[in-house]
């Protein structure tokens, strides 16, 4: 399962574009609260955080959070603001990846194909 953060655009109908060929769960949780009773509840292979969304620190909290509790979740950070503070701060949280909105899918596809070979050995989201 893949679990990912509720946005206001069309981001969940678009990962299922993804993610259902493939046999992978989508999860999507509605804010932090949501998102970390998920995790301590299933478990997920790989989150994905639209830094754009939840609190006024620019959504970059909930992944804070995951680290507190689940250090080794591999995160792609999503944003529509790759500024130098989100970059560091995303590179101290151990993001895997930072990925520039509007999101190309073919990028977020090739991440996560990286992100599933290195942590899991599986090739699932290859060509």
């Amino acid at each position: 399962s893949v679990l990912t953060t509720q946005a206001d655009w069309a981001w969940p109908m678009a990962l299922r574009d993804i993610f259902k060929p493939r046999g992978v769960n989508l999860l999507v949780a509605g804010g932090t609260d949501e998102f970390v009773n998920v995790l301590r509840q299933r478990r997920i292979a790989a989150a994905i955080v639209d830094t754009d969304t939840g609190s006024s620190s620019g959504g970059i909290w909930t992944l804070k959070i995951i680290r507190l509790e689940f250090p080794k979740i591999p995160c792609i950070l999503l944003t529509s603001n790759p500024n130098e503070g989100v970059l560091e701060e995303a590179l101290e949280l151990d993001a895997f990846s930072v990925i520039d909105k509007p999101v190309d899918m073919r990028i977020l596809r090739d991440q996560l194909n990286r992100l599933f070979v290195r942590n899991y050995s599986s090739n699932i989201f290859s060509d």
